[in-house]
């Protein structure tokens, strides 16, 4: 199909804001008290329980901060110089590879692995952002969307919707059919660059693998006369890596794995997801990684192969951690030869003793039902390296 026969009056319901609705949006969110009271949490988060007077200071604090955005990119670079405050306060650091081998003036769809629901796309932007490089629209579920403050936060931001509460098989396919259409309109027609996620929900346990469905979506646009390997180049797909030393939300993760394998199930509460965002934004992450792959071009004929090739990407550039390898030392007995950290150095596990004790007594307090639960997911992306090897 060609871009030019796609109707972007199809896309108005999915969409981020355009640059004429920022004004408003900013106003309206600014004015929401749940944006003040979230916003004072992050900024002084000592005198967040002084409710009143500082919710009325945050939202002068917001007003100042953003008086000269009136569109899109200027809305991003106020939060760009935020971001920088959540890597220098709650990371040892950001470092990124590959995003300097991609040409500037070429589109991608950057399909990642998924560990944070917040922080993966807007490490991936921030990465962008410093290296020079148009950052991307961002693919959203519609359960981010509870609340109208954080709607207004995520498509000021370029976040677009992928419909997830398709009550039937009829809904399900339109839905699928609009986000493939829109992917492409944004890479193809718009030159925009789109990040997705691998597959639908976290990796809880941190084993990261492509759904095929994925790669058959992204087909749904695709024309008779198109081979699938010729429509994906078109696509420019380049699988995207993102790391992390120490997980916020280990805990809640392995609780929730618990659950599901239990027949009393897991029953999320209401708003959980917008709870994972905040702790994932202020939690402690130690070193991070973005590592940013090749663009797809060979002959990929089907999604099964396809997915391979993403994963064997994602899982080949997945930089592993100290505490990776501690937990693989727990669970297996001795961690394989592989390197840690960015730049990669020789795994030696007597310069890790501080980390180690820290690992071992943050598994010590969990509880013991979902203990090993957590440990595993930080072994497996060893256990992935190994199987790709």
């Amino acid at each position: 199909m060609r871009a030019s026969e796609l109707d972007p009056a199809q896309f108005e319901d999915m969409r981020p804001y355009r640059d004429d609705e920022v004004r408003e949006a900013l106003d309206r969110m600014i004015a929401d008290p749940e944006m003040s009271h979230a916003a004072a949490h992050f900024l002084v988060p000592k005198l967040a329980k002084l409710e009143g007077p500082i919710a009325w200071l945050v939202r002068q604090f917001l007003r100042f901060e953003f008086r000269k955005a009136h569109d899109v990119r200027g809305v991003q670079e106020v939060v760009a110089k935020y971001m920088d405050m959540v890597v220098n306060r709650t990371s040892d650091g950001l470092t990124i590879s590959g995003l300097d081998t991609l040409p500037k003036d070429r589109a991608c769809l950057f399909v990642s692995n998924h560990r944070d629901i917040a922080m993966d796309p807007a490490l991936s932007i921030l990465s962008m952002y410093k290296e020079g490089h148009e950052t991307s629209r961002i693919a959203i579920g519609d359960n981010l969307l509870s609340k109208q403050f954080a709607t207004d936060i995520m498509k000021l931001n370029k976040c677009f919707t992928v419909k997830r509460k398709s009550s039937n098989r009829r809904e399900k396919l339109a839905a699928a059919t609009q986000l493939s259409n829109y992917i492409y309109h944004s890479v193809v027609n718009d030159n925009e660059h789109v990040w997705i996620a691998q597959r639908s929900g976290r990796a809880k346990d941190g084993l990261d693998r492509t759904n095929p469905a994925l790669c058959a979506m992204f087909a749904m646009t695709k024309d008779k006369e198109t081979s699938f390997a010729e429509f994906w180049r078109k696509l420019h797909i380049v699988p995207l890596s993102i790391s992390y030393e120490w997980d916020p939300c280990d805990m809640q993760k392995a609780r929730q794995i618990y659950f599901e394998a239990n027949p009393e199930g897991y029953n999320k509460s209401k708003h959980e997801d917008l709870k994972s965002i905040a702790k994932g934004v202020v939690g402690q992450k130690g070193h991070v990684h973005a590592a940013f792959g090749t663009p797809i071009e060979g002959d990929y004929h089907d999604v099964s192969t396809l997915a391979e090739e993403i994963d064997r990407q994602i899982i080949g550039n997945y930089v592993l951690h100290p505490t990776n390898l501690i937990a693989y030392e727990m669970l297996y007995g001795e961690a394989p030869d592989l390197p840690v950290s960015w730049p990669p150095r020789e795994w030696r596990p007597d310069e890790h003793r501080e980390i180690r004790q820290k690992f071992e007594e943050r598994m010590d307090r969990m509880d013991e039902r979902w203990r090993r639960q957590a440990i595993q997911s930080y072994a497996n992306p060893v256990v992935s390296k190994l199987a790709y090897e």
